[in-house]
């Protein structure tokens, strides 16, 4: 989500108005609310029947809040948001309010959640994944503001679970939609926001068995050879502009310094921090075994770069960890450069 560069104190001309139609274009991901289950023909599925019972009871349970915020809305983190999403609007700050988008940030769990704070939404979503629906993306996300949050102000969220259609038949394989509303509450029992937000969860097809030939080959060509020949011979070569020295990744046909389209290469070290990392789960890649990281690695000299952290547990990646480059064969021809955890 990237927050909507206006004024604070005005309305959000990007926010929906709770008077006016929806006037939304259909969601092609959607579940249609008017057609039927394409449902196996036959007996009822006992563990379809399983999911729409606990569905109904998650839904008749209404409205339900969880734990208040960990901390009340802050300039630190309204601060590290906008340098997250490059946003140079100063008058969040100035007016001590924070972007709108932000809403969901101030009550997130954390990636250890402790159990203490469990949505309607959770058990539904592990029914699912206990029945082989491990596949999830995200459809929709649909957010109303009713004001800005204030330096102070300290939000707790209030989740109401509303439906779960399927099974569907789609692209990705069968599934179910799940949706559900958060309405985040101020200290004064006053809304917000609020957020709709639903999701896909599908069956994923079977692994197939590894192909002999790595299947995730990147595009080489004269812009780039010059860093594929380096990874064969085992170097990291960065592009750098033949003028004035600038280095730059990746490769392009104009130094962004002084604009030269003369262009040379620079061996680096390889050695490097990580910047930011994500672990993916799902879904599956080919060629790939789950979990793994995949991390931009800031370099001794300055570029970032994307590739993979080996030879490491994926709970041990950190921010700030400091990483040499290593090269894996993925098959007969192809060679990438990745990163494992340096010695001190």
């Amino acid at each position: 989500m990237t927050p909507d560069q206006h004024t604070p104190g005005q309305p959000d001309r990007h926010a929906p108005d709770r008077h006016a139609p929806d006037r939304h274009a259909p969601d092609r991901h959607a579940p249609d609310r008017h057609a039927p289950d394409r449902h196996a023909p036959g007996e009822p599925d006992a563990s379809g029947e399983r999911l729409r019972a606990l569905a109904e009871r998650q839904i008749a349970a209404g409205e339900l809040r969880g734990l208040p915020a960990a901390d009340p809305v802050n300039e630190a983190m309204i601060r590290h948001w906008l340098d997250a999403m490059g946003d140079r609007n100063p008058l969040y700050l100035d007016k001590g309010v924070a972007p709108p988008a932000m809403a969901q940030v101030w009550t997130m769990g954390g990636v250890r959640r402790d159990g203490r704070d469990r949505s309607p939404v959770d058990e539904v979503l592990a029914e699912l994944d206990s029945q082989g629906f491990t596949g999830v993306v995200a459809t929709n996300c649909e957010q109303t503001y009713h004001r800005y949050a204030r330096l102070g102000d300290l939000l707790t969220p209030a989740t109401r679970f509303t439906s779960l259609a399927g099974p569907k038949k789609t692209a990705l394989g069968e599934g179910y939609f799940a949706t559900w509303n958060v309405t985040w509450y101020d200290q004064f029992d006053e809304p917000v926001a609020e957020m709709l937000f639903r999701i896909l969860k599908f069956r994923p097809a079977p692994k197939k068995a590894p192909k002999k030939s790595y299947p995730l080959k990147p595009a080489i060509n004269r812009d780039t050879q010059f860093f594929w020949d380096g990874v064969h011979q085992r170097e990291l070569r960065i592009q750098s502009c033949a003028d004035c020295g600038e280095l730059r990744h990746p490769p392009g046909p104009v130094c962004p310094a002084c604009r030269s389209t003369n262009r040379s290469y620079a061996v680096v070290s390889g050695d490097g921090t990580v910047y930011s990392y994500v672990v993916h789960h799902n879904p599956p890649v080919p060629g790939r075994d789950t979990p793994y990281v995949v991390a931009v690695v800031e370099l001794r000299e300055g570029v970032r770069i994307v590739g993979n952290i080996v030879d490491c547990p994926v709970e041990s990646v950190g921010i700030g960890m400091t990483v040499r480059t290593t090269y894996r064969a993925m098959d007969d021809e192809l060679t990438l450069p990745m990163w494992t955890p340096r010695e001190s």
